[in-house]
């Protein structure tokens, strides 16, 4: 599974609440002609510990706490991969 963390109401997490079909790119920074593309569906969604992935996060890519907005509430949503291609 992946996990996916947003704010709730965001176009992304209206758009995977509509259409539990996604699709996404990661590209590989070190190599523009290399990426890996996941197809898959939402397998399930909720807000329980999403403050504490996105913290996690925050610390592990930026080294420092993430900071919290007014009115964000945070939503994780875990994608069961279907199809994953590499280039």
């Amino acid at each position: 599974y992946i996990l996916i963390n947003t704010n709730e109401g965001r176009v992304k997490d209206r758009n995977m609440k509509a259409r539990p079909n996604v699709a996404f790119v990661i590209q590989d920074p070190n190599d523009p002609y290399r990426d890996i593309q996941i197809r898959g569906e939402v397998a399930e969604y909720t807000t329980k510990g999403a403050d504490e992935h996105i913290n996690q996060l925050s610390v592990k890519y930026d080294g420092k706490p993430w900071t919290y907005r007014d009115g964000q509430r945070r939503i994780i949503y875990k994608i069961k991969p279907i199809h994953v291609d590499a280039h």
